[in-house]
């Protein structure tokens, strides 16, 4: 409730920095925001040229580039969006002094920013679904409880991110690491059934990781035309309570020695 009073009171203020991320962004770009449609439409054609063949010859995806850009546009956007807010105090240092602000603005407004650029991508997957002629269904709307997910449980990561960094300098240097790592526990680019002969540890990674439940649910109801479990729904907002409570919780707590260290 505070996160959300914050969010509503200082709208105009987010809008503001949301703004200057992204002209920030892509200042002298000849392209600008177009970047945000060719990046996902660059990296899944790479990735298809790679992989496709590979997993469509053992019969286990149909429409690979649909398939490998739904998850590509959830991970991604949760990658950018975590990697940037965890800078955001540390980068406005000389504001945060200067002026009287709620501190949660700032990874906020990154994660909010990030968040234009995945409206934007999402162009990229509809070219892609005219391209190969993938079944449009009217279940494509229910996409935005997926996105929902993904941009709530960013939130709660970026926050605590955010308030970690500023005691521990290395975590950003870290933290590369470690969203590679977490990129390869993602169904992202292969189908989650080729880890039925993976340790049981690995699978068990792989089903609980919180990424897993929002891309199966986007790839439900945008590839597949159906809506997904109800259990996905249940788990997805399990995981964004818990990263809301905590990174909100860990931040509140740090916010107030943030001037001391930065």
């Amino acid at each position: 409730m505070s996160l959300l009073s914050v969010f509503v009171k200082y709208r105009n203020l987010i809008s503001q920095l949301v703004m200057r991320d992204i002209k920030t962004k892509y200042r002298r770009s000849i392209l600008g925001l177009l970047w945000t449609v060719l990046n996902p439409l660059l990296m899944m054609t790479v990735l298809s040229v790679v992989f496709s063949y590979f997993f469509s010859k053992y019969g286990q995806i149909d429409n690979f580039p649909v398939y490998l850009l739904c998850g590509q546009l959830i991970f991604n956007f949760f990658n950018e969006s975590t990697s940037i807010a965890m800078g955001s105090i540390i980068h406005s240092g000389e504001l945060i002094k200067k002026v009287y602000v709620p501190k949660y603005l700032f990874p906020i407004s990154k994660v909010m920013s990030s968040g234009v650029n995945l409206m934007a991508s999402m162009i990229a997957l509809i070219i892609v679904m005219l391209v190969t002629r993938a079944r449009v269904t009217p279940t494509i709307l229910l996409a935005l409880f997926p996105l929902l997910y993904v941009l709530l449980f960013s939130t709660g990561v970026s926050l605590f991110l955010a308030a970690a960094a500023v005691s521990f300098r290395d975590l950003m240097h870290l933290y590369g690491v470690i969203t590679t790592a977490w990129m390869y526990l993602t169904p992202m680019i292969y189908p989650i059934e080729i880890l039925d002969g993976a340790p049981a540890w690995v699978r068990m990674i792989v089903n609980i990781n919180p990424l897993t439940g929002f891309i199966k649910i986007f790839r439900c109801v945008v590839l597949d035309g159906v809506t997904a479990p109800a259990i996905l729904h249940v788990q997805s907002l399990i995981w964004c309570a818990v990263a809301l409570a905590i990174g909100s919780a860990v931040f509140k707590k740090a916010q107030d020695g943030f001037i001391l260290k930065i």
